[in-house]
């Protein structure tokens, strides 16, 4: 109301109060019928930024050589990144399946696996010796040879191949940050199992004193 304007009456005062109220009632009850409370999250088009602190050490892990492994996020998830050198990470996005597959993205290449933790991961090489599995993105861990089953396994080839998804246990992580893993470890020990001596590789059974040869023998 302005309240400069001269030669309003008390009467004209009171009904545009009324007036008033009563129409700020009907808009507050029209807003309840919409919507009743506020919404516990954002549109799932809203934009958005979150920020995510990471080891500064820990950067060049998520730029990658020559920016392609930031510039990768960014295609596949249409997010926006900007990384401060103190390793604060902002991502922003109108889309919420983007941003937090982003986000999770950058946690995976910046975390820390520790001993104990459960991934399930391809096959990304195997040797005689064991196969190395990649359990977070640019991070990849030895399942020894000894490591695949309770039983011998000659060689990781004979019972997997490349791409194949296994589910192993973090056995340990080296003072050179070489992750060691077993698959084996996640099955129950069958029962009366007895630990093999180890596989000496071009060994091979004594067939001395199994029948044959008279030399010796009694007569």
């Amino acid at each position: 109301m302005d309240t400069k304007t001269e030669g309003l009456s008390w009467d004209i005062v009171k009904q545009t109060f009324a007036q008033s109220k009563e129409a700020r009632i009907k808009i507050l009850d029209f807003m309840g019928k919409i919507i009743a409370e506020p919404r516990a999250e954002l549109s799932a088009y809203a934009p958005r930024i979150t920020t995510i602190n990471i080891n500064p050490d820990k950067i060049r892990d998520v730029i990658g050589p020559g920016g392609k492994m930031i510039n990768k996020i960014i295609a596949e998830t249409g997010v926006s990144i900007d990384i401060e050198d103190d390793g604060r990470v902002f991502v922003t996005s109108s889309d919420a399946a983007g941003m937090e597959k982003a986000v999770q993205w950058v946690k995976d290449l910046t975390r820390e696996v520790k001993a104990g933790e459960v991934f399930e991961g391809p096959v990304v090489r195997l040797e005689d010796f064991g196969a190395f599995v990649n359990v977070l993105p640019g991070q990849d861990g030895l399942v020894h040879v000894s490591e695949i089953a309770w039983s011998r396994t000659n060689k990781p080839s004979d019972v997997m191949h490349l791409g194949d998804m296994v589910k192993v246990i973090v056995k340990e992580i080296d003072s050179m940050n070489r992750i060691s893993l077993s698959m084996k470890q996640l099955v129950p020990k069958p029962e009366g199992f007895v630990d093999q001596p180890p596989f000496e590789r071009g060994s091979r059974p004594s067939h001395r004193g199994h029948g044959g040869g008279g030399r010796g023998r009694d007569r």
